[in-house]
């Protein structure tokens, strides 16, 4: 999401004065929650209440962005048996993928870490990714989300990426639900509008409540080429893949 399409300084005040009593600092960022999604107190409960989603007692992988504040769920993931997909590094080294039962009991909650992903997952490319499909549940933390279902994140667009390729070798479609895992603190209790490539989620989820999203309207994800253009984000390896033609397996 644009900087002009960002919740209110109101807002972002608000919610970084509140984050700051319930967050956890970043061993790179520390305080500054504009590099980077906090994990909180209660993001443990948050994962219980992802376990509750029919998308998720469905089965199958799940894909979970690596923010902090989903680093309990990755865990509880890796605890129930389930394979895990994840993006390294925003998006920027592509893809990880966590086969189901290839962590040791004991180890899951390292496993679930950004280090533990490194070393327990396996980089794979868009075309190994499609027969992992149909995802029935992406998981993304946020900065702050509306009521309506808009979520903000730190700017960068990297889950908006994530969907546009995924959508693109039809691995996640119209039954695909994404929740947005967040502090009650960064629920913004108002609709706000997004632009036109930011994807909305059908529920936030916080350490007190699961709020479902009517109708979000999200629309099929694609790539807009011509965004990318000049940005770092245009010669990242799955880009490079999807550009010259993904050959599934």
């Amino acid at each position: 999401m644009s900087a002009s399409q960002e919740p209110t300084s109101s807002h972002r005040e608000r919610i970084w004065t509140e984050l700051a009593k319930v967050a956890r600092p970043d061993s790179r960022f520390h305080w500054d929650f504009s590099s980077f999604i906090a994990d909180f107190e209660g993001s443990d409960e948050c994962a219980r209440r992802i376990r509750s989603l029919d998308s998720y007692r469905m089965g199958g992988a799940a894909f979970i962005t690596p923010d902090n504040s989903t680093e309990a769920l990755r865990a509880q993931v890796i605890a129930d048996g389930r394979p895990v997909l994840m993006t390294t590094y925003g998006i920027v080294r592509g893809f990880l993928a966590l086969d189901a039962g290839s962590v040791k009991a004991g180890q899951e909650a390292y496993a679930a870490t950004l280090d533990g992903m490194d070393r327990h997952a396996r980089p794979v490319t868009l075309a190994q990714i499609s027969p992992w499909g149909p995802l029935r549940l992406l998981v993304t933390g946020g900065s702050a989300v509306s009521t309506n279902g808009v979520r903000f994140g730190k700017g960068h667009g990297f889950f908006d990426l994530e969907w546009a390729i995924l959508s693109e070798i039809g691995v996640v479609d119209d039954d695909t639900e994404i929740a947005c895992v967040v502090h009650d603190c960064q629920v913004v209790d108002e609709s706000l509008s997004g632009e036109d490539h930011d994807v909305p989620v059908d529920w936030i989820i916080t350490p007190t409540r699961s709020i479902h999203v009517d109708a979000p309207g999200r629309r099929p994800g694609r790539v807009r080429w011509e965004m990318l253009e000049g940005s770092q984000l245009g010669g990242v390896p799955p880009l490079r893949e999807l550009r010259a033609g993904v050959k599934a397996l």
